[in-house]
């Protein structure tokens, strides 16, 4: 779960990406293990090797550390490369989701996460509103790309169409804990592609 190093405040001291890194990885891995509600700084800092004020240096409260690393993961997992048709884009994705949903850390991490809504309202909002922005713009590419070549209408409801593309992955393979198969994402992508185009 490496991400880019978090940038500096101006005129701040300058951040070592090394340490950056290793916060990262005790984060995931103390919320994987203990949940939000439990997780503590002074816990990934010492699973990082590191002192609270390393991280106090890059993230203000746990709740600003979660959203930023979190959001950073989510937002980049839906990146969504051009293969030159709609399909392709959407298998891709597919693909890529299912992995990214199927990450060890990531299975682990995503029921608490859900499940903090009912007792963190702020930060369950604070997260959707982040990750549903970063990944809408980006998954919303892959329309616009649709749009241009021709595959989807010009009056193509955005919202409605990455609600059909992430439903039935996440169902899959969240809710239903169905086991791998690429067959079952390319059926999937046939079916999604002509919901979008319908």
């Amino acid at each position: 779960m490496s991400r880019p190093p978090t940038a500096r405040p101006a005129g701040g001291p300058v951040l070592q990406d090394t340490v950056t890194d290793a916060l990262r990885t005790a984060f995931f891995e103390e919320l994987a293990e203990v949940g939000y509600g439990k997780l503590s700084l002074e816990a990934v800092a010492r699973r990082a090797g590191t002192g609270k004020a390393a991280i106090y240096r890059r993230w203000p409260s746990k709740e600003a550390m979660t959203v930023d690393l979190v959001v950073q993961v989510s937002v980049t997992a839906a990146d969504t490369p051009d293969t030159g048709s709609l399909r392709g884009d959407v298998l891709a994705y597919l693909t890529e989701t299912d992995q990214a949903l199927r990450h060890p850390l990531v299975s682990r991490i995503l029921p608490d996460l859900l499940a903090a809504r009912s007792y963190h309202p702020g930060i369950a909002t604070t997260l959707g509103e982040r990750i549903g922005e970063g990944r809408r713009a980006k998954v919303g590419a892959l329309l616009e790309r649709a749009v241009k070549r021709g595959e989807l209408p010009a009056e193509t409801d955005p919202d409605l169409c990455l609600d059909f593309l992430a439903g039935p992955l996440y169902w899959a393979t969240t809710v239903r804990r169905a086991p791998a198969d690429p067959a079952l994402l390319a059926r999937m992508a046939d079916k999604v592609v002509a919901a979008l185009a319908a």
